[in-house]
């Protein structure tokens, strides 16, 4: 295709379109009184002066409407250009064609006005729609970018907001534990007892700020993808895990675990937090299996315990930040850890799931890409 670039930006996409329909509407006019002149019959005048007219004022009265319309005006001078294009192309057809000698030069050369009408009319159709799925490109492009900068003004603030409210946090704590050092044999027992519930509320404020320290972090502060063994993430895990496993009388096994591709650091997080729910939520001497199944490219590695269980309608709220299904006292936690997993398995291209029914433990799943299928390392 000829390439009519210089010609719109000197005209103008819609001024084009215009000049195009209105060129058009002349030459009806203008040829209807050529034919008059030449005693054609008025039947044959009005046909083909709709057959010349009708896309013209269809091009012209389009083109002057299109600030109406919901096309962005840098999509205008795509309608030009795909106006331009049938034109080109229907007079090169006709120049291939040869326009029959026993036709005569009045037949013709009306034959080029209407087909060349009828042509750009379709241009103009073609590039409206052309231009309207570039004006919802445009939009969801915008949309999205509109969306990104949020979600990082967002982090950064959750970050900020986080970072800052460390100091006087820890300043309230160290003045709590003061209070309690220089004058806890002098409160009674209802003080003693405010006092406690003020330490226990600034525990569990810092636990909540690290939390979200954590959340904001997680597409900022990751680090560059590699093969991970998860045989040895769990074998690190259950180090760490080991006296809480001990106190809970619990069991974990897994076996034949393979490698992914992922950030180590963020992978031992997310399956530091899968593990710690299970104990937390695993009844008395909790059972807890991984597995791992392949699928493709993926792997799926999956948490089960046979705890006390999700309802339904309880389990997409889980993977939101700071939602909690139970009080405190029933089950410590800031109600941020499965936000965490889902936002680490989200930065690696996976999805989390939990099958689950009260009473009848719990299932978490997560996919993540096979270490040998792996592309080129991100570095999130």
């Amino acid at each position: 295709m000829v390439r009519w670039s210089p010609l719109v930006d000197v005209i103008g996409g819609r001024g084009l379109v215009v000049a195009l329909g209105g060129l058009y509407v002349a030459i009806a006019v203008g040829w209807a009184f050529v034919l008059i002149g030449n005693a054609v019959p008025a039947g044959s005048i009005m046909l083909v002066s709709l057959l010349i007219g009708v896309p013209a004022v269809f091009v012209c009265y389009g083109g002057y409407r299109l600030p109406r319309t919901d096309i962005h005006p840098a999509c205008y001078d795509t309608i030009a250009s795909r106006c331009l294009d049938a034109l080109a192309v229907m007079v090169s057809i006709l120049l291939l064609y040869h326009i029959q000698p026993a036709d005569s030069l009045a037949g013709s050369f009306q034959t080029v006005l209407i087909l060349t009408a009828l042509s750009t009319a379709a241009g103009f159709a073609i590039g409206t729609n052309d231009a309207q799925a570039k004006t919802r490109a445009r939009e969801l492009e915008e949309t999205v970018a509109q969306l990104r900068a949020s979600n990082e003004r967002l982090e950064q603030f959750a970050y900020a907001a986080s970072h800052d409210l460390q100091e006087p946090l820890r300043m309230v704590s160290s003045y709590l534990q003061l209070i309690d050092r220089r004058y806890g044999d002098a409160l009674d027992e209802d003080g003693e007892e405010f006092l406690e519930y003020a330490v226990d509320g600034a525990d569990r404020m810092r636990e909540m700020i690290d939390g979200l320290l954590a959340y904001s972090r997680i597409d900022t502060q990751g680090t560059p993808f590699e093969p991970v063994d998860l045989e040895d993430v769990f074998e690190d895990l259950l180090d760490d895990l080991q006296l809480k496993i001990e106190d809970c009388d619990a069991e974990v096994t897994f076996s034949s675990l393979p490698s992914v591709h992922g950030d180590r650091e963020q992978l031992r997080q997310l399956f530091q937090n899968l593990l710690a729910n299970a104990l937390e939520y695993g009844g008395d001497a909790p059972r807890i299996r991984v597995t791992a199944e392949r699928t493709g490219k993926r792997w799926t590695i999956s948490v089960r315990d046979d705890g006390i269980g999700i309802s339904l309608a309880d389990q997409e709220r889980i993977f939101e930040v700071f939602r909690r299904l139970h009080s405190y006292e029933e089950h410590a936690g800031t109600g941020i850890g499965l936000a965490i997993c889902k936002r680490v398995v989200e930065r690696h291209g996976g999805d989390i799931t939990v099958d689950s029914e009260p009473g009848d433990g719990s299932t978490f799943s997560v996919t993540l890409p096979a270490a040998a299928e792996a592309e080129t390392p991100l570095s999130m």
